[in-house]
């Protein structure tokens, strides 16, 4: 690692020539072909979509609905059924635009409401939503908007609109980076050493997301995947450039010149954001067991973002920090260094006299800090997942009016209607279809039943169910199972017949089903590997068992914030985020793989401090408390920065990324602020020496991985004779240690 650092000030030119020329090489050939794919093998609503797209290959393409409403007199008045009819047929000659099927032809006679002051049109598009131009949808909502008047309301609602409506995160990336470099100021007290940690963190996101958009042109990688990468890279990004440039100043106020101090921040700090990004990497990667193209592609994107921030941090800011020299430093701290030399005293203060408290009184912070995340965890029990409706997105999108309109003309669940799609070969089997027809319009929850004539010849038949009950309302869920388990097998048997719920609805439920299985495998891969890597790292079985244990403690404590924020609405329409609603199915899967993560990285900065103490001086106690008092400073002025980074995104309108910014930075308090700065140190002050035991079989059959360098320290043995008679020269130590390398 130090030669890379030496190699990178050297050439520093060079490197930062090449940084630029990278991001302006793929700011030039950028594009990007992000697909949403639900691909789920081996479920209902994934087989009734192919056998509708096989036996209906013309109505296989998205289909969205223009919807208006009058205030006064009728939707049927000669007026405005003029108006509407000649704003449909521009709507039907758009590009990407195969039919339009007006309310106001018998195909679409049922399309008005009971009170005649709401209708609607279907718009079908020739492909899947994920595969349509965004401008062209963009054009059908202009043209549907246009036809709007004083009198007339007119909406668009649907995937393909809704697709188009997100809220672009711009804003939401310049706000979290204005709050980071407000933290870093303070923690810093220099403008230039505030800048380092936010242009390396922009140079690796920026060109990562670029690189990113060039890789969804070869494998599959969802929309989301880009904004998700800005909200990831930013927080680790930032973080890791100010743990090496933290231990660039204490080096250069401990004495050190300006190249042997990068080195040496480099070859110490700089294996630890090495090791933490490998650990993100891998914790991301685990959602690949899952085997769903939505989150692998996901996973993969957020990869090669953590990737490109951690070889921004160790080749970018090496060069940079080379140029500024000194300057790094503030101006009182360039004084100070100048008229009274090095600085050779250990830190000091508010986290020396907490973790002097957290010595004293471990159990009974252990178990007050126990209480409040359990506590948090309570509500978990509660979590439901599945996904959000329009009805959640911003009250301003024309997706979010449409289906206002849509559920109070015709009924909540109209906006996520049942497609019952059979196979149904022989006589018997259609006649037995018309049975179950008539049977689902008895059952209770369904509104309104409206089978799809079959032609003659035709196997395949098709039965529209609308519940009473809105898409993502619990009552539909379970409509789904009784469907599934009782009504739908008692019509098929003794006959050929096979039925599947399919449309939208029953396709999330299905997405949610399946994570929802895979989850226990999920967790235990990433469980197992933190677990590994940790036990290599640190030569303990102890502290690898308690990150494990403190991990899940974090994610069950901000799942739990997660329910009563969302799921509950205490906070989710205050905050223009929607109603009360499910959470979405693949935030926690994806929420475990970045707290992990996460959580790893602030574990290994701890945790490594501690061991590096007490492979010297073999006092426990000792150790622990050096870790806490030299590494708190860092570990919450980075928990501050990722905090702000992932609320700005919170407050970007939209509902999804609103569920990421909570969590996320929920997750990163608890996880810095009660975990690392009082459960973690309580606990292994508490365990004493078991901290450090590994059974000496495996240590023999373990690789060594070292995270932090090697000390050179003349005589050891004479340090731990100096320890014995001064202990607070284990907070000197470190320092003057610097100054011998």
């Amino acid at each position: 690692m130090s030669s890379i650092a030496r190699w990178c000030q050297r050439y520093r030119l060079l490197v930062v020539a090449a940084w630029i020329v990278l991001i302006v090489g793929l700011g030039t050939v950028a594009s990007s072909a992000y697909r949403d794919s639900f691909s789920l093998p081996d479920t209902g609503s994934t087989r009734a979509l192919n056998l509708l797209t096989a036996a209906f290959p013309a109505q296989a393409g998205e289909s969205d609905t223009v919807v208006w409403h009058v205030a006064g007199g009728s939707v049927r008045d000669s007026g405005v059924e003029t108006h509407m009819a000649q704003a449909l047929d521009t709507i039907s000659r758009l590009p990407e635009v195969a039919a339009v099927t007006s309310p106001y032809t018998s195909l679409g006679a049922a399309h008005i409401s009971a009170d005649g002051k709401t209708a609607f049109a279907t718009v079908a598009f020739d492909k899947t939503a994920d595969k349509l131009a965004k401008s062209d949808i963009r054009k059908a909502v202009d043209a549907a908007h246009a036809a709007a008047t004083d009198t007339i309301q007119v909406e668009m609602g649907g995937t393909a609109v809704e697709g188009t409506e997100q809220t672009p995160t711009s804003t939401s990336e310049l706000v979290g980076v204005l709050a980071a470099a407000v933290v870093l100021f303070i923690a810093f007290g220099s403008l230039l050493a505030m800048l380092m940690p936010l242009l390396t963190a922009v140079a690796g996101v920026g060109s990562s997301i670029l690189a990113v958009g060039l890789l969804s042109h070869l494998i599959t990688i969802s929309s989301i995947a880009p904004t998700l990468g800005a909200l990831i890279g930013l927080g680790v990004g930032i973080d890791y450039a100010l743990f090496i440039v933290t231990r660039h100043r204490r080096g250069l106020q401990s004495g050190l010149g300006v190249q042997e101090s990068i080195s040496i921040a480099v070859n110490t700090s700089g294996r630890a954001v090495l090791f933490a990004g490998g650990t993100v990497c891998i914790a991301l990667l685990g959602m690949l067991v899952l085997g769903l193209t939505f989150l692998n592609g996901v996973a993969i994107g957020a990869s090669v973002t953590v990737v490109f921030t951690v070889l921004a941090s160790l080749t970018l800011l090496p060069a940079m920090l080379s140029l500024l020299g000194h300057r790094v430093l503030s101006r009182r701290q360039r004084r100070r260094l100048q008229a009274h030399g090095a600085v050779t005293t250990g830190p000091s203060g508010i986290w020396s006299k907490w973790a002097d408290t957290v010595q004293r009184r471990p159990k009974v912070l252990a178990a007050g800090a126990l209480v409040v995340m359990v506590a948090l965890s309570v509500p978990t029990l509660s979590l439901r997942l599945g996904s959000s409706d329009q009805g959640n997105d911003p009250a301003s999108t024309t997706t979010r009016k449409a289906y206002d309109l849509l559920a109070d003309g015709f009924g909540p669940g109209f906006n996520g209607p049942l497609t019952l799609v059979a196979q149904a070969p022989s006589d018997a089997d259609r006649t037995a279809l018309v049975a179950l027809s008539a049977e689902l319009k008895t059952m209770s929850g369904v509104a309104s039943v409206a089978p799809v004539p079959m032609q003659p010849g035709a196997v395949v038949g098709v039965v529209q169910g609308t519940p009473t009950t809105s898409p993502e309302s619990k009552e539909t869920s379970q409509l789904i199972d009784r469907l599934r388990s009782r009504t739908i097998p008692a019509a098929e048997a003794g006959t050929g017949l096979k039925v599947y719920v399919g449309g939208p609805t029953a396709l999330f439920k299905d997405f949610s089903g399946v994570l929802a299985g895979k989850l226990p495998l999920f967790i235990a891969v990433i469980v197992g590997l933190g677990f590994l890597l940790l036990v290599i790292a640190f030569r303990s079985l102890l502290i690898p068992l308690t990150a494990a244990v403190m991990n899940l403690l974090a994610a069950a404590a901000s799942f739990g914030v997660l329910v009563a924020f969302f799921q509950w609405g205490w906070g989710s329409d205050p905050m223009g985020l929607g109603k009360p609603g499910p959470i979405e199915a693949f935030v926690p899967v994806m929420m475990l793989s970045i707290l992990f993560g996460l959580s790893m990285d602030y574990q290994v900065f701890l945790v490594s401090r501690m061991n590096e103490e007490w492979v010297y001086t073999r006092d426990n106690a000792r150790a622990v408390r050096v870790g806490q008092v030299e590494t708190s400073r860092v570990i919450s002025s980075a928990a501050t920065i990722m905090i702000c980074v992932f609320l700005a995104f919170a407050f970007g309108g939209q509902r999804t990324i609103g569920e990421f910014g909570i969590g996320l930075s929920t997750a990163v308090l608890l996880d810095a602020f009660i975990l690392r700065t009082v459960l973690v140190p309580a606990a292994m002050h508490v365990f004493g020496t078991g901290n450090w035991w590994l059974p000496g079989w495996l240590e023999h059959r373990l690789p060594h991985l070292a995270i932090e360098a090697p000390r050179t320290v003349p005589d050891q043995d004479a340090r731990a004779d100096r320890f014995q008679k001064d202990p607070e020269i284990a907070l000197e130590q470190p320092l003057l240690d610097d100054q011998h390398r």
